[in-house]
């Protein structure tokens, strides 16, 4: 078996080379046609593609040279080098490609980059210039680019009219990012206007300028400021109460300590780390690890002591299941303050939930959530919630009660409360108390269709109000059109009104979006039957049996249905 797979990578990586040929230029190709070579320099991109940098690193150091001929084998040794914290050797290799003039848009990043963090501002300006000739119009490379060549020339200027023109060469489509840049551009100079400007930029309702929040108070803050930074953190909190950095912030301000993130507008290095996080962060949104990753990287190089830019990095490795690095980086997240260190606590358990350690991910957040000396509601709510999903509805229950308790009815949770409570009542055979809290959850929240969808799909379940639950499953399909259980409860309420037709068609779609979901299945194969198409039906009892999620309550009646089919 061994060998056989061997063999099918092999064959991967032959068919790989087959489609980059055309940018091998024949000069080099017999050192890389050498069959250990081809393994290694796809197996140094399929290391770093898994962020397994120093593996990576390994196979592609070996390949010296190998840009010569090779465009993207030096992009991806840069990569690795910078992901692994060799800023030096990643800066001597940018002046390799240099010297042989085969240097690319991340050579001079990385060689501008370094030059600014050793405060060699003329050749940081050098290389920041050359960018602009390296990159696509409208790209993510053109944004860094103009931006980078803008901020490194401020220093040359004396006011802020001169500042803010440099900024005017971003293009359009960046327009929100420029507008992020001319508040920087305002604090840079120490402009009595800034806080206005922060408070345009933040009040903005078409865009989400959140993390800004953080950027305003700190601000504040570093005018001395101290009773306006809290006022207007109060305000921001008030609309976005669960915000990471703002909560930290709020703690660390009260108590007088040093604050978790060191950030000056002042410095034009803290401004290009940022701009360099917006990008890294764009790029996590597109799925782009890798590039993601080496962006975020040189961020945290220019400012080491912003440790937000840690949060970012530990999600892009749990989103490729990179867990045990992941798990690292959330464990020194935890020393950041008590705020960073119940989300690092409840990343860690997920992670371990993921690592299918339920147990040991119950006992880890159990034991952080006591080391809360007085919890505030919405970690009591996390809590509540983390124990709901993982089927210890009764513990969760005692925490939904104690949330509800603490709240008013006016408060934003109050409707999640009732109805996570909810939930966990139906799970416990408490349907009473159950069907209440969901009915409840709704005054408040009406237009939530996942609610909506849980509360008729019990109905239905429980043979009552079908009528009712079919009305109100229309309405959630409208407002959730694309949601694979709805469109399944929706289909299903059809079922049981006899309407066998519309309930074919409903969970036909179902089954496309959730093609793995036993239930999902089982419903279809029950329409396929109603519409005397048997042998799809039992094709598809057949194929719930095979899937490893199936219960066996649901097996065993599947086992019934195909002996005798539905009874009429």
């Amino acid at each position: 078996m061994k060998n056989l797979k061997a063999h099918y990578k092999l064959l991967i990586y032959l068919f790989l080379l087959l489609n980059t040929s055309s940018i091998i230029f024949a000069k080099n190709l017999d050192k890389f046609s050498k069959a250990e070579n081809i393994s290694n320099y796809f197996s140094g991109i399929l290391a770093i593609n898994d962020s397994q940098y120093q593996k990576s690193h390994n196979f592609l150091k070996s390949l010296n040279n190998l840009e010569n001929s090779h465009y993207r084998y030096s992009q991806y040794f840069q990569y690795s080098l910078i992901t692994l914290r060799k800023f030096k050797d990643a800066a001597n290799y940018s002046k390799k490609l240099e010297k042989k003039k085969i240097d690319n848009f991340e050579s001079n990043l990385i060689s501008g980059i370094y030059y600014l963090k050793n405060k060699d501002f003329d050749k940081a300006k050098f290389y920041f210039k050359k960018l602009r000739n390296k990159n696509l119009p409208g790209s993510m490379q053109n944004l860094v680019a103009n931006s980078l060549n803008s901020w490194s020339h401020f220093a040359d200027v004396d006011n802020l009219k001169s500042a803010l023109s440099l900024l005017d060469t971003l293009p359009k489509k960046f327009q929100n990012i420029q507008n992020i840049q001319k508040v920087f551009a305002y604090c840079y100079f120490d402009s009595n206007k800034t806080d206005e400007e922060f408070k345009k930029l933040t009040s903005n309702p078409n865009v989400n300028y959140s993390r800004y929040f953080f950027f305003h108070t700190n601000y504040l803050a570093s005018k001395k400021n101290k009773q306006k930074a809290k006022e207007t953190l109060k305000s921001y909190l008030k609309i976005y109460p669960k915000n990471l950095i703002l909560n930290q912030f709020k703690l660390n301000l009260e108590k007088e300590k040093k604050f978790n993130n060191q950030f000056d507008c002042r410095n034009s290095n803290h401004v290009i780390a940022e701009i360099l996080y917006i990008v890294s962060n764009a790029l996590a949104s597109q799925e782009n690890y890798v590039v993601s990753n080496f962006y975020l990287i040189l961020a945290k190089y220019l400012n080491s002591d912003f440790l937000s830019y840690d949060v970012l990095y530990a999600e892009n490795l749990y989103k490729i299941k990179r867990f045990n690095a992941a798990k690292k980086i959330y464990h020194q997240i935890k020393e950041y303050g008590s705020t960073f260190s119940w989300y690092a606590s409840k990343q860690i358990a997920y992670i371990l939930i993921e690592q299918e350690k339920k147990k040991e991910a119950l006992s880890y957040l159990k034991n952080s959530f006591q080391k809360i000396k007085i919890p505030t509601v919405y970690e009591i709510f996390d809590y509540a919630r983390f124990l709901k999903n993982n089927e210890k509805f009764e513990e969760s229950v005692k925490y939904y009660s104690e949330v509800l308790s603490l709240i008013e009815t006016k408060h934003e949770l109050y409707g999640q409360v009732l109805d996570g409570r909810g939930t966990a009542y139906e799970r416990i055979d408490q349907w009473d108390k159950a069907e209440v809290d969901l009915l409840n959850s709704l005054i408040v929240s009406p237009e939530n269709a996942y609610v909506i969808n849980y509360l008729a799909y019990s109905w239905i379940e429980k043979e009552i109000n079908i009528k009712k639950s079919l009305k109100m499953l229309r309405k959630a399909n409208t407002l959730r059109p694309n949601d694979g259980y709805i469109i399944d409860s929706l289909g299903w309420a059809l079922f049981k009104l006899k309407n066998y037709k519309e309930a074919k068609k409903h969970l036909e779609l179902a089954v496309q979006y959730m093609p793995s979901d036993p239930v999902v299945n089982d419903h279809y194969a029950d329409a396929l039957w109603r519409n005397n198409k048997t042998l799809q039906a039992r094709y598809y009892w057949n194929y719930v049996l095979r899937l490893k999620e199936t219960e066996e309550e649901l097996k065993k009646k599947i086992e019934k249905k195909l002996l005798f089919g539905l009874k009429s």
